[in-house]
């Protein structure tokens, strides 16, 4: 792990387990592990990603970091340049509401996350009013600020939402998310409801952002494509559990667990020319609520053997910030993104 002047953000053993009740008095039937046991670390700058198949806990993992849900166990540690490193999740609620100065969320849906009976302005303004960062005169220049540097005109502050097409709206998405000049943003899936050439456009305005800004991201999504373009290190998610962590070259290139071979396999080629061979999972994602002993993975794994249902693999790290949860991650020969 790096040292503590190049880290930002440090997870720790993140736990979120959901209760099912059922009867007249709530009693707590069975458990939805929803994350559970997660811990990575994010560097000052870089842009961390999180993928894996739907219901794999990664936009869970985003709101437990910035304590948008409680979680029920874990350490999330800050080290901030102007304060002494600390764990979020003893912060109490007044230093809390001081936090989300330091924090913000890109939603997924640009369409669902714009309130349809506000300005422009008055969405872009709400975190500043309700944090109190800037006095009032001052409001207006920095709405004006932000707005520019987000692409969005002048002459757009004036409108609803509805006026826009989604990639406008995701531009006003991100300018109310800058606003507050937070050193670390949450992107949620920000491009995937977007067309593709409008992905393009966003993505590109994300990496100008971040080096204009000096902005840390932890960008959330399930497509690799955008992934491999704008991360410089990845985890890969499945059932809750984090499998596999590296830089994205080295994921890419050299995977150490199976299912992120399986995930690799899926990318389509630019090349039209070139055949695809996916790997086949067989059978469906387990239910969080009984997940398998021993790895969660094994019941689709093509390598699984007798060991992979009765342990846990051991989270190890197998080269140069390269880490992987696999009893054979040191044997096997995987294939690639890029064979």
């Amino acid at each position: 792990m790096p040292g503590d002047d190049q880290l930002l953000l440090e997870v720790k053993n993140l736990k979120k387990y959901f209760p099912i009740r059922r009867g007249a008095f709530g009693t707590v039937k069975k458990t939805v592990k929803a994350v559970d046991r997660v811990s990575f670390f994010i560097k000052k700058g870089e842009t961390f990603g999180l993928v894996g198949e739907s219901g794999s806990g990664k936009t869970t993992t985003g709101r437990l970091i910035l304590r948008a849900m409680e979680p029920t166990e874990g350490e999330v540690i800050y080290h901030l340049e102007d304060r002494e490193p600390f764990d979020l999740m003893k912060l109490s609620k007044k230093e809390l509401w001081e936090f989300r100065r330091y924090s913000q969320m890109i939603f997924q849906d640009p369409y669902s996350s714009l309130n349809p009976r506000m300005t422009v302005r008055d969405i872009v303004a709400e975190p500043l009013i309700a944090t109190k960062a800037l006095q009032k005169e001052a409001v207006t220049q920095r709405i004006r600020e932000t707005a520019k540097k987000c692409q969005v005109s002048i002459e757009f502050l004036r409108r609803y939402p509805h006026a826009f097409s989604g990639g406008q709206r995701q531009r006003i998405g991100i300018a109310r998310a800058l606003v507050l000049n937070p050193p670390f943003i949450v992107c949620d899936e920000p491009v995937s409801a977007l067309d593709v050439s409008i992905q393009a456009q966003i993505l590109n305005l994300l990496n100008d952002l971040q080096e204009e800004l000096d902005l840390t991201y932890l960008f959330i999504a399930h497509d690799l494509s955008v992934v491999e373009h704008i991360c410089d290190r990845v985890g890969v998610m499945y059932l809750g559990r984090l499998f596999e962590m590296a830089t994205t070259r080295d994921l890419f290139f050299s995977p150490r667990h199976p299912y992120t071979e399986a995930l690799m396999s899926a990318i389509p080629a630019a090349d039209p020319s070139i055949i695809m061979e996916p790997i086949k999972l067989t059978g469906e994602i387990p239910s969080p609520i009984n997940p398998p002993e021993g790895c969660s993975f094994h019941p689709r794994c093509r390598y699984a053997q007798p060991i992979c249902s009765q342990s846990i693999p051991e989270w190890k790290e197998y080269s140069p910030e390269h880490f992987a949860a696999c009893h054979f991650a040191g044997e096997l020969e995987l294939k690639g993104a890029f064979k």
